[in-house]
């Protein structure tokens, strides 16, 4: 493909493997794209917006996306993406736990917002970010954990909402903590109401 300006890595752009299926660019394009789009104040960002479009214009076109990816291998872009092999897999069991929290936070915080006011249930994902206080790659992994288990939605504003199952979840882990604290309570009593006796 010639281009008479630098090569733009288009899967970079939209943060998907050269080996993406059309559903996968699609699904990185619409997020991308109501992240950046000048309507939503917190996040716009037009420059970004017109890029994430171009890409999503030349890599959806079945022609386009073949003579790209033959630039693409030329410059030798394809091995971009992959892990060293050395890489450290472990994980500190402190992580998971905080993990754990963060989503239950974001759950706790999406549920009272959809409690609240029902007609708008719909947060910027930006404004739960800054609850969380992590990483943009952080929340990422978060939001994608908590859509995948269903507890979670993007509106058709492009926000992030609480579901159905995600509500449920809410009250299950609330009757659990209110079990949990009965249960110490009633351990506490028992040695006072043996030695009563």
């Amino acid at each position: 493909m010639e281009r008479a300006e630098p090569f733009v890595d288009f899967y970079e752009v939209l943060q998907v493997t050269h080996t993406c299926d059309a559903t996968m660019l699609e699904k990185a394009y619409r997020h991308f794209a109501q992240m950046y789009h000048p309507d939503h104040a917190e996040t716009s960002d037009l420059d970004k917006f017109q890029a994430v479009t171009e890409a999503y214009a030349v890599l959806r076109d079945p022609s386009k996306r073949a003579e790209y990816d033959q630039e693409y291998r030329r410059l030798g872009k394809g091995t971009v993406h992959s892990f060293p092999i050395n890489e450290d897999i472990r994980i500190d069991e402190k992580d998971a736990v905080a993990d754990a929290e963060i989503h239950e936070k974001m759950l706790f915080f999406l549920y009272k917002r959809r409690r609240e006011h029902p007609e708008e249930p719909g947060v910027l994902a930006y404004h739960v970010q800054g609850l969380t206080k992590c990483s943009d790659e952080s929340f990422d992994f978060h939001t994608w954990y908590l859509k995948s288990k269903g507890y979670l939605e993007v509106t058709e504003q492009g926000m992030l909402a609480i579901t159905i199952e995600g509500v449920d979840h809410v009250i299950a882990m609330s009757r659990t903590r209110e079990e949990r604290k009965l249960l110490t309570k009633e351990r506490a009593e028992q040695p006072m109401r043996r030695a009563g006796d």
